[in-house]
């Protein structure tokens, strides 16, 4: 378990470095100059050389790479350009409710997609499957966007059951989790249908069908436990899609999250910011997974780590 862990962590090191070093230099080879967005439109070009020798992006790749690593080791993600504060502290304080939506969004999808795969398998090949299968399609294929302002439509605009945006209540929580629940349940029911059917052809189910057990005992106490264990991976893997997808939803619903953050810093070439929020979702991705790996042994004795 030890020496795992151990390989785990240095493989996620690496992986964190080097999403640093692509998201790094893709952002210096963007075209917009941040330093124009500080200076203004009216600035003298002395005045935009002297910003550029103060922010350091006068030097080499490789110079400004390794100052930033050096910054990162001590938890330093720098500065913003724009909003003149330090990146942690902004991030800091928007992702507690980044992390609100993402609960939120994480419970939605699995009471919706874990429900339809459940119901597609018991009711293979019938109208009810075809139907469920059908809708699961359509909610991974819709845009983020679409969903969220129909949502806002019908829900705040006509019914006037929710807010239209903002942040404070579980009212407020409602529609931007439903939309990001909505997109992610496609898949988990169809990774639950197929899982579940698998399981129902399994021996041990044809047996306590044999001894007369009630079909929801077959299904909730045998089946479902070793049907839910991929879904145990998808769950890690979703903490990444949120971290990414949560800029459309947070700007849509005017949620204050990193994920709005980053949208404003994107705005403004704040490449500070732009990086802090990339290595934060990469690591909450990493995290995601190494978490799900060593939960499911506990949850199923059958899967070892190696």
């Amino acid at each position: 378990m030890i020496a795992y862990l151990g390989r785990r962590l240095i493989q996620s090191l690496l992986i964190l470095l080097g999403v640093s070093l692509i998201t790094f230099a893709l952002l210096y080879l963007l075209p917009a100059d941040p330093v124009r967005q500080i200076a203004g439109r009216s600035a003298t070009p002395q005045t935009v050389e002297n910003i550029r020798q103060q922010l350091g992006l006068d030097q080499p790749f490789v110079v400004q790479y390794w100052h930033y690593l050096t910054k990162l080791v001590s938890g330093d993600l720098g500065r913003s350009y724009i909003q003149r504060s330090e990146v942690t502290e902004l991030i800091v304080s928007r992702l507690p409710a980044s992390l609100l939506l993402m609960v939120g969004a994480i419970l939605c999808e699995l009471l919706i997609g874990l429900s339809m795969g459940l119901i597609a398998a018991v009711k293979r090949g019938t109208a009810t499957d075809q139907t469920l299968m059908v809708a699961s399609f359509v909610g991974v294929s819709a845009p983020q966007f679409v969903v969220g302002l129909l949502l806002l439509y019908v829900f705040a605009v006509r019914l006037s059951w929710f807010p239209i945006g903002g942040y404070g209540t579980w009212r407020h929580l409602v529609l931007p989790s439903l939309t990001m629940g909505i997109l992610g349940a496609g898949w988990y029911a169809r990774m639950m249908r197929s899982s579940m059917i698998d399981v129902l052809r399994q021996d041990y189910v044809r047996t306590a069908r044999a001894k007369g057990l009630a079909r929801s005992a077959i299904i909730f106490r045998h089946a479902l436990p070793n049907a839910i264990l991929p879904v145990i991976a998808m769950i890690g893997i979703d903490i990444g899609i949120f971290m990414g997808g949560i800029v459309v939803v947070e700007s849509v619903f005017g949620w204050p999250g990193i994920g709005q953050l980053a949208w404003q810093a994107i705005q403004r070439v704040d490449i500070p910011i732009i990086m802090g929020v990339t290595l934060v979702s990469a690591f909450a991705i990493v995290l995601g997974n190494l978490l799900a790996d060593i939960i499911a042994p506990f949850i199923d004795p059958r899967i070892k780590l190696r």
